[in-house]
């Protein structure tokens, strides 16, 4: 993200809503691009650079989990789906793709807005040199470094991107390392994590950041028959 308007992506096949959206946004100080369906947006992904894409999942063709599961494959540019359904088992689908946040149809104007600007100024935090290791309140995960008052996540000088959830998720459990949190405790401590099924999905996501071997856990284990707990080095 720069300092000139965010760019946005809107790919929904709905010309009226596509519109909607597309003038709206405008409205509120973004530069938005519309596409059609998932071959426009890959046309124009091909040209342009985004600040987040807003995509519908049911789309004729390739379907917007489809694309979402794609771009993930070569990008890291915050997608925001929407569904029309908004049912568990679409979310969770939304998420294992790699969606940074979901949004169900219909849905008021103001709440895009919002999930918008939450992410993108997730995505505009300046890069800062990381505090020594010793720090008290980082906390260090093998050649990682996580400090919870920036919500970064370290290695080196590399910051390492986390999407709105799982930054969420790692921030409840990085406040009580040690401590044993259930799925459910999990989701009611924060919205942007979801349901309790939607948990398991966002800890493999996280796995696959912070351990050298996802499959063999060493920091976020789960605790047979009780839920998860995160345990730094030290």
């Amino acid at each position: 993200m720069t300092d000139e308007q965010p760019h946005i992506l809107v790919v929904d096949d709905d010309t009226r809503l596509r519109e909607l959206l597309r003038r709206y946004l405008s409205s509120n100080g973004f530069l938005v691009t519309a596409a059609k369906d998932a071959a426009d947006a890959r046309a124009r992904l091909e040209g342009l650079e985004f600040d987040l894409i807003v995509l519908d999942i049911m789309m004729p063709g390739e379907n917007g989990l489809d694309l979402t599961a794609s771009l993930r494959r070569t990008s890291d540019v915050p997608i925001l789906l929407l569904t029309a359904r908004g049912e568990a088992d679409d979310r969770i689908a939304g998420l294992e793709a790699g969606a940074d946040d979901y949004l169900s149809k219909p849905f008021q104007p103001r709440e895009l807005l919002l999930r918008i600007n939450s992410i993108l100024r997730r995505q505009a935090r300046p890069a800062e040199p990381p505090p020594p290791p010793a720090a008290p309140t980082a906390l260090r995960l093998g050649p990682l470094l996580y400090i919870p008052e920036r919500d970064e996540l370290r290695s080196g000088e590399e910051v390492i991107r986390l999407t709105t959830a799982e930054a969420s998720l790692m921030r409840i459990l990085a406040a009580s390392p040690g401590v044993t949190f259930t799925r459910e405790e999990l989701a009611e401590r924060s919205r942007d994590v979801g349901n309790a099924r939607s948990i398991d999905v966002q800890v493999t996501r996280l796995r696959r950041k912070i351990e050298t071997d996802p499959r063999e856990p060493r920091y976020l284990q789960t605790v047979r028959g009780e839920g998860y707990v995160l345990r730094p080095d030290g």
